[in-house]
């Protein structure tokens, strides 16, 4: 890996191009590597992994409502290409709206793939709109495989180089930028091309952090979806010779000056170099439990101490207090220290549920496990020894966990906590869980056999057995796939039969 320092550049300054960090990441991105055995094997866990979720979530509001905007947006016969499917449906649709729709359905239960070092992300958001792009334009699962592998790669460098949330900037940001370039990958698009590309895709992708702060709402689904559609409408703009602002990190009026820290700092992202291959994929992790990634080990941590508690004869009701020993990061963003009251609110919607790690250890303590669906339900939230539990907890920022967050060392970097339970008799009860179950380095590393088992479980009811077996046959043999509309799993006639209908809108 190549570290390369990222700074404001006056418009007087000598800057030549290839010194652009847009144009370094257009070079990894044609650069024709081949992809590593492991990066595809992981690939492939998180393309089931992506369809589970997408498939739980298919009859939630905001899904269907993403599902109908791009059902009014079909292929046209005589256009070029073939158009991209559609998450659970039949058809072929514009490809740029069934990024948008597939997007959607997988970031909307929040319970995919994760990276966390500088910044947060989600790179598994990358797939749906590459995948889009690869089934307009007839490709195979090898180019697939590429273009993906690009994604993965540039979002997670971008992640361990530049921290957008500090200045309020939302993480998708970042991902603008790799998937533009991921496409430009997968099309074997020229550096000069996939350059105007990521430019455009990072200027039009930039907004604040406001979509993951106080009433959270349905948009926290909606804006990695959005973010690819706007990749994909960069790419081709770019393909036509169309121009993006630049330099577009370091421009006196760009990025870094006016969105992030200040024409002052200087940033450090690391980049493969020219024939290093893509594993970046390999550092990212996905998630047992539907909920923000930070709570994945306070969860099975609850869920332990929750035996711990019934071996001591203890109840939850005698409890005084919860105290969640943690990272900055987790304190500030799910914890008490992000002061929304909304984050102890049983009225508050799902999505501003997933981010109250209050809320979330109350419920995994008093049950001993996660739920996608019903640990969220209203009357769930709204059970008053819940309530009252739920407001005992609060959250400190600890400095160790947060060095171990930002640690470089893998075995070391942690996303977990420490719970100190005090009783109103004066018992102490603590336990500590540096990272996830799930985890590589978790007590139940997910492998092939568990994101199948995921898949299994989210599927079941929702979508036929026979085309389960159908969908994990194909996308396991994704590197001698040619068609990928295999890729798409249809739900059952009953299931979307079932769905209630949104209200009209423009489409």
């Amino acid at each position: 890996m190549i570290e390369h320092e990222v700074r404001t550049r006056k418009s007087a300054e000598d800057f030549p191009i290839e010194e652009h960090l847009a144009y370094k990441i257009a070079k990894v991105a044609a650069d024709p590597v081949e992809v590593p055995a492991e990066t595809t094997e992981m690939i492939i866990n998180r393309i089931i992994d992506n369809a589970s979720v997408a498939v739980a979530s298919v009859g939630r509001r905001p899904v269907t409502s993403a599902r109908v905007i791009a059902q009014a947006h079909p292929h046209a016969a005589e256009s070029e290409g073939n158009g991209a499917n559609i998450f659970g449906v039949d058809g072929t649709y514009s490809a740029e709206w069934a990024a948008l729709a597939n997007g959607t359905a997988v970031r909307e239960l929040d319970y995919h793939d994760t990276f966390l070092a500088a910044e947060y992300s989600h790179p598994g958001d990358n797939i749906p709109p590459i995948l889009a792009v690869a089934q307009h334009k007839g490709l195979d699962g090898k180019a697939l495989i590429r273009g993906i592998a690009t994604g993965y790669e540039i979002q997670v460098n971008l992640v361990k180089g530049i921290c957008l949330h500090e200045h309020k900037i939302d993480h998708v940001a970042h991902l603008g930028p790799s998937v533009a370039a991921g496409i430009g990958t997968m099309l074997e698009l020229d550096v000069d091309t996939i350059y105007q590309a990521i430019g455009q895709a990072l200027h039009t992708t930039t907004a604040t952090r406001q979509s993951r702060k106080g009433l959270i709402s349905s948009w926290k689904a909606y804006a990695p979806s959005f973010a690819g559609k706007m990749a994909i409408e960069a790419v081709d703009r770019a393909m036509r010779g169309e121009g993006a602002p630049a330099p577009i990190w370091e421009g006196e009026d760009g990025f870094i000056a006016w969105m992030l820290h200040s024409p002052e700092r200087t940033y450090t992202v690391p980049l493969p170099a020219d024939g290093e291959p893509k594993r970046a994929i390999l550092d990212t992790y996905t998630k047992e439990h539907s909920a923000e990634y930070q709570s994945q080990a306070p969860i099975d941590l609850a869920r332990r101490m929750k035996a711990t508690l019934e071996e001591a004869g203890r109840e939850t009701k005698d409890i005084e207090s919860i105290v969640l020993h943690t990272s900055h990061h987790t304190h500030y963003v799910i914890g008490t220290g992000a002061n929304d009251p909304q984050k102890m609110d049983p009225n508050a919607s799902r999505e501003t549920l997933d981010h109250s790690i209050m809320y979330i250890f109350a419920v995994a303590l008093e049950d001993g496990g996660w739920h996608h669906v019903d640990s969220y339900a209203p009357e769930r939230a709204n059970r008053p020894e819940t309530v009252e539990l739920w407001h005992k907890i609060s959250t400190v920022e600890d400095p160790e966990w947060t060095r171990r967050y930002h640690s470089e060392d893998p075995n070391e970097k942690a996303f977990g906590a420490k719970a100190v339970i005090t009783f109103t008799d004066g018992t102490v009860i603590e336990d500590e869980m540096a990272v996830a179950d799930a985890h590589p380095l978790g007590a139940r590393p997910f492998a092939r056999e568990q994101y199948i088992n995921k898949f299994r479980i989210l599927a079941k009811g929702i979508v036929s057995e026979e085309e389960q077996e159908r969908f994990l046959n194909a996308v396991q043999n994704l590197e001698n796939l040619t068609d990928l509309s295999e890729l798409n799993v249809r739900v059952t006639e009953e299931h979307l039969a079932s769905i209630p209908a949104t209200p009209k809108g423009v489409f």
